[in-house]
């Protein structure tokens, strides 16, 4: 299966699961709760997922550990950036660009499970 094909089926997954846990808890819990739960989700249907994952930066000839953390890793080759807030800040595009590009990845979901309809929480970002 090649690449492109295999990160579209995960992201799939990783949609269906965000349905699957707003459904269950809905809006207004911490956003530990909804990223314990999709991480849990995606484990449930085989997939590898890694939480708080710390990404160095390197600028110039300067690398720091401290400065950047993913909220989910899936398979190594999508981020997930989860957020649980009443409004959307368009900081939060520019966040999930940025660890787009420090990663080297090419594709990336911000979720914000802090609305009524889920389907309105969720934005892809392809680098």
């Amino acid at each position: 299966m090649n690449r492109v094909y295999r990160q579209e089926e995960i992201g799939k997954s990783i949609v269906h699961s965000c349905y699957k846990v707003h459904k269950t808890l809905g809006p207004g819990l911490l956003e530990k709760v909804y990223e314990a739960c999709v991480a849990y989700e995606l484990n449930k249907l085989g997939l590898s997922v890694q939480r708080q994952v710390a990404i160095p930066i390197v600028y110039d000839s300067l690398q720091f550990d401290e400065g950047l953390r993913l909220d989910l890793l899936v398979e190594g080759m999508i981020v997930c950036e989860l957020k649980a807030q009443e409004h959307i800040h368009s900081v939060w595009e520019a966040q999930i660009i940025s660890h787009l590009k420090l990663t080297g990845l090419s594709l990336g979901f911000l979720i914000n499970f802090n609305v009524p309809l889920i389907k309105n929480g969720i934005c892809r970002f392809i680098n």
